[in-house]
């Protein structure tokens, strides 16, 4: 019964998943930015947070300054449960959307 029940909610379940983007900053040139999505299946919140923790803890992480790290949860639309910043990125994040009017 347990696992019926299981089968007939996980649908409507929401997904995660954890995006790092990173800012490349090279004086002369445009702002780039690349975002890498590490996806997970739906009702995996236990999965997603772990992968988080290690992501924002890692030293490879916070050396690689400006870094933004979000972990989302996508049902109807995507909204941000946590999010981590390491170096300037509110301010490379004005420049890349100014960039883009």
């Amino acid at each position: 019964m347990k696992k019926l029940l299981q089968k007939v909610v996980k649908p409507f379940q929401a997904k995660y998943e954890v995006v790092c983007t990173t800012y490349q900053v090279i004086p002369g040139l445009p702002v780039n930015k690349n975002e890498s999505r590490h996806q997970f299946e739906r009702g995996a919140v236990l999965e997603a947070r772990e992968f988080y923790t290690k992501v924002v803890s890692s030293d490879m992480t916070r050396t690689m300054a400006p870094v933004e790290v979000q972990l989302r949860k996508i049902y109807l639309g995507g909204k941000t449960i946590e999010q981590a910043e390491f170096g300037p990125v509110a301010q490379l994040r004005q420049v890349v959307n100014g960039k883009k009017k």
